[in-house]
């Protein structure tokens, strides 16, 4: 009856994961982010390693070389956080997880912390993006916001 409701029917707001500069998706130097592969979203060049829940939800993976999280939010919306550009090829050096697969989650609690200076020894790009792998469950993902950022500022609309 209501088929043209398929999709999400509520917005929802992901916040910044860590203090930093926002940035599109698109200007991420790696195409698997750039040309959306793995669903919208935005990056955040972070000024600090500290990242935070960008919202409420469930963690559903962390990646065994702890440089990835997934989430679910409490509207649904499934989320990668991804540190860094290749980072998996440091095998979790410089990072420390604060939180496992099915743990609850309130925007803003410590999920984890990365020792940038390690990643940008290492030759790697700090950049970190933050995507909507179920991207095509929404009509619209906006970005509302470029530039500095705090943790748990909104940056990314969804409806």
């Amino acid at each position: 009856m209501l088929g043209f409701l398929k999709g999400k029917t509520k917005e929802n707001v992901i916040c910044s994961p860590c203090e930093g500069t926002v940035t599109p998706l698109t200007e991420v130097p790696d195409p698997t982010f750039s040309e959306k592969i793995l669903g919208d979203g935005f990056a955040v060049i972070p000024s600090e390693g500290r990242f935070f829940a960008p919202a409420d939800g469930e963690v559903t993976m962390v990646f065994d070389t702890l440089h990835a999280i997934t989430m679910t939010t409490a509207q649904g919306t499934e989320l990668l956080l991804h540190v860094g550009l290749e980072t998996v090829t440091l095998k979790g050096e410089p990072f420390r997880v604060h939180v496992a697969a099915g743990d609850q989650v309130k925007q803003g609690d410590l999920l984890m912390e990365a020792d940038l200076d390690k990643i940008r020894e290492a030759g790697l790009n700090i950049i970190s993006p933050v995507v909507v792998c179920n991207t095509d469950d929404y009509s619209r993902i906006s970005l509302l916001k470029e530039g500095g950022a705090l943790p748990g500022e909104a940056v990314l609309k969804i409806g």
